[in-house]
């Protein structure tokens, strides 16, 4: 009966993987399901038994011991050694405050002299040499300072003229960034039309692992690149399996797409969004 049973579920396994590549771990599982349960039952059994038998062989161990020696074992005592008196520390009395001398100042005497009738004119000069210059020192050794010729009158002329500098624009290459819906004049397409990419999009999508989940959707978004590649392609879905497997699919798909252009008619990147909803009946 068992072996009847086997071959039922190995022909069911057949029909549900006809087609499809075998080496996916689904079937494998399926196929040595029986051989892993009953390994895991036998690994089971073996842990449980090594669990309950240590303790018995750890216990006979040390009842063997115990009857070889034949010692009593002695109570522990713990002693606590007495507590050491603390030394409080010495008051330490703070040195007294010293304070520094004044900072020497250069003092000086202030005080105006009273005049008097009698003055001091031993310091005044009465004989100025004719030569004599003013200054601190009369210095009749001293060097000529030079001569500087000023001119009396000022050269003018046309000068110079400096034409203006002419700035070229250069060019700053293609544009690159992503243009949106409203600023295209004509936006990308697929070869074939948009019916032929839904039509190859929904061939090539693997369906049999959402079948139980009911309905699934989520929104493709890509790049359409100027030489009709695409690229920076991303999903918007809650299911991650479901948007991994929209994100394979729309890079399993062949064909070029036409760029779409701009306002001047030239061909641009563009986004490009693709929504995908499958429902399942139950």
């Amino acid at each position: 009966m068992k072996h009847l049973e086997h071959n039922q579920e190995f022909r069911l396994n057949e029909i549900l993987f006809e087609n499809r590549n075998k080496a996916y771990g689904a079937y494998v599982l399926r196929t040595e399901s029986d051989r892993i349960l009953t390994k895991a039952f036998f690994i089971g059994v073996g842990l449980l038994a090594a669990v309950s038998i240590i303790p018995t062989v750890i216990s006979a161990f040390k009842t063997a011991e115990t009857q070889s020696t034949g010692d009593t074992e002695k109570p522990f005592v713990l002693v606590i050694p007495d507590e050491p008196a603390v030394k409080l520390p010495e008051k330490v009395t703070p040195p007294e405050k010293v304070t520094p001398p004044p900072p020497s100042v250069k003092q000086y005497n202030a005080t105006i002299a009273t005049p008097t009738r009698n003055a001091d004119e031993s310091n005044i000069v009465k004989d100025i040499p004719k030569d004599a210059i003013a200054g601190v020192k009369n210095d009749l050794e001293a060097p000529v300072a030079p001569t500087i010729n000023v001119p009396t009158h000022v050269v003018s002329g046309p000068g110079t003229v400096v034409p203006p500098k002419i700035v070229v624009p250069t060019d700053s290459g293609p544009d690159n960034s992503v243009k949106g819906t409203d600023e295209l004049s004509v936006t990308a397409k697929f070869e074939g039309g948009i019916d032929a990419f839904r039509n190859k999009v929904m061939n090539k999508f693997d369906v049999s692992a959402f079948q139980d989940e009911g309905t699934v959707n989520t929104t493709v978004t890509f790049i359409v690149e100027r030489d009709g590649t695409i690229s920076d392609i991303k999903t918007n879905g809650k299911d991650a399996s479901f948007n991994a497997e929209a994100i394979r699919t729309i890079k399993a798909v062949k064909g070029k797409w036409v760029p779409g252009k701009n306002k001047k008619g030239e061909s641009v990147r563009s986004y490009f969004k693709f929504p995908i909803t499958m429902k399942f009946d139950n």
